[in-house]
């Protein structure tokens, strides 16, 4: 009774390879599939180019513009502050020297805020360009970093007078 079931074991093994091959007798190739040689990256597009448009670039042309007027008389109040904090450093809170010179910074504040007010223009017109789905405009872009790079440096120049008067 042993023997059928042994016989039958050793019999198994010996019918798998027969599995595994084709009919011809050779093997399966191991060339690569054709689900295996195709390419999964994202497909190349070539970035919008924006189209010229003449308003917006007068617009630009009128910020740039209005930053400069605002530059110029950032750095004439600037002197004026600078003045100011000389004279009013080392003496007491509210005196006369003292008002002087704080005024002279909230003009310097309100000039800086023409500036960042010309730079949420210019961001609101990209913002605009970008939720209609227009490609970015170079120039707006540029304008942008250049006019907020201008109000970047005025809060720092007002920040440093500032912290002149203080201490």
């Amino acid at each position: 009774m042993r023997r059928p079931i042994f016989l039958a074991a050793l019999a198994l093994p010996l019918g798998l390879p027969a599995a595994c091959t084709t009919p011809d007798g050779g093997y399966p190739s191991l060339l690569p599939r054709p689900i295996e040689s195709r390419d999964d990256a994202e497909p190349v597009r070539p970035d919008p180019v924006a189209a010229p448009d003449a308003a917006l670039d007068a617009r630009i042309a009128q910020r740039r513009e209005a930053a400069m007027a605002a530059a110029k008389r950032f750095q004439a109040a600037a002197i004026i502050a600078e003045s100011r904090i000389a004279v009013a450093r080392g003496v007491a809170m509210g005196s006369e020297s003292w008002v002087a010179a704080q005024t002279a910074l909230a003009d310097l504040d309100a000039i800086r805020g023409e500036t960042v007010a010309l730079v949420t223009d210019l961001e609101e017109a990209a913002s605009a360009r970008a939720q209609a789905g227009t490609p970015a405009y170079p120039a707006l872009d540029a304008a942008i970093d250049e006019i907020g790079g201008q109000a970047r440096a005025q809060a720092e120049r007002s920040r440093a007078l500032e912290d002149a008067l203080a201490g």
